[in-house]
């Protein structure tokens, strides 16, 4: 069973593709715009997913906007997208884990090379060659870049596809796929115990899923906020308090009792406030990615033996057991659900804050 195309499909090179609807950026200045892409049609391994959901990931704006120098330009046009929730419309002589009909999911890589230390792993981010990413990368089947889920369909090897479970709402799932796991890997290799300390900085995107997975764990959760108006929402999600982190005074109260924190902020700001307030050993892990580099005054890790640490989303068998756990707790992203054609305007809205706390993209609506 395959999903309709616009297109006849055609050969490009070897690899037979077809034609799929896309939302795309010509250039880091203009808007996003309808436009068609070529998807290579499945080979055996390969799973065709029809796009139902696609979450708006900061990454998305960045990419789009070509500021990450670090990480290569971008390459236009430019389909953003790595937070995806479809159907399997087609699968490969050789699939052996889907059935046309299952739910189904992508996340921020769709290949690896599968034979360095880290896929052997189970840690695919961390691919030698490097791992495929979703969008941006080299296509080593179409050629140019991989493109993303902001378009009706892709295909993927099933090797790098995630089982959605029934338990979970679709459309709220879809973020799962980047915040979801971006947030829960560290956590997770934090090994909490209940009533431990666990302090999540920030309360967007990110920030809310660590809240919520924190709290799942058993921790007592405490957000930083540059604004004492983000309490009450802190609170529903499951904190048990809420700092302010421009006022000393409450900032001091805090000092060496927090076992773990999570920082999910993507702009510059002052680190040691936070190292301050770990307990000896602690560990305060990053997941925000700013341009610019942060400043660290040595001595609050040297003092007390503490851990400064990133994270990077998670590899394809950690990503799956974070969905499973997403299931077994009831924990989705908190959304809103938008028209393609409203994803210019939810860019002008992430820029400044505006969405509690992910948008996520009507792809059916791309159809109409």
């Amino acid at each position: 069973m395959s999903e309709t195309t616009n297109a006849t499909p055609v050969t490009t090179g070897s690899v037979p593709t077809y034609e799929a609807r896309a939302l795309a950026v010509p250039s880091a200045t203009e808007p996003f715009a309808p436009t068609t892409i070529r998807r290579r049609e499945p080979l055996p391994t390969d799973v065709r997913i029809e796009i139902l959901f696609c979450g708006i990931c900061h990454s998305d704006l960045h990419q789009a906007r070509d500021e990450w120098n670090n990480t290569g330009p971008t390459v236009y046009p430019c389909v953003p997208g790595h937070e995806m929730v479809g159907r399997v419309t087609h699968v490969g002589s050789a699939v052996s884990k889907f059935r046309v009909g299952d739910m189904a999911a992508v996340g921020c890589m769709v290949d690896s090379c599968r034979t360095c230390e880290a896929c052997r792993e189970g840690l695919e981010q961390f691919c030698a060659a490097p791992a495929v990413f979703t969008y941006n990368s080299p296509d080593p089947h179409v050629g140019g870049v991989t493109h993303g889920g902001y378009s009706e369909s892709i295909v993927v090897d099933e090797a790098f596809v995630l089982r959605l479970s029934s338990e979970l709402d679709p459309a709220a799932a879809a973020p799962l796929l980047c915040a979801g796991i971006t947030t829960y890997s560290p956590l997770k290799r934090a090994n909490l115990r209940p009533g431990q300390k666990v302090g999540i900085v920030g309360l967007g995107g990110l920030g809310h899923m660590g809240v919520k997975f924190a709290a799942a764990m058993g921790a007592h959760v405490v957000v930083f906020s540059t604004t004492s108006g983000k309490r009450d929402s802190a609170l529903a999600l499951g904190a048990k308090e809420l700092v302010v982190s421009t006022n000393a005074a409450d900032m001091e109260k805090h000092l060496g009792t927090f076992d773990f924190i999570l920082d999910t902020v993507s702009a510059v700001h002052d680190l040691n406030a936070y190292l301050r307030l770990l307990k000896r050993g602690g560990t305060m892990a990053l997941v925000g990615a700013p341009q610019d580099p942060h400043p660290v005054v040595a001595s609050n890790l040297i003092f007390g033996r503490k851990h400064l640490t990133g994270s990077l989303i998670g590899g394809i068998r950690e990503t799956q057991q974070m969905l499973d756990y997403c299931a077994e707790h009831g924990i989705v992203s908190d959304i809103e659900l938008i028209a393609p054609s409203y994803v210019n305007k939810a860019y002008e809205r992430m820029l400044k804050s505006d969405v509690k706390y992910r948008f996520v993209i009507d792809m059916k609506k791309l159809k109409s």
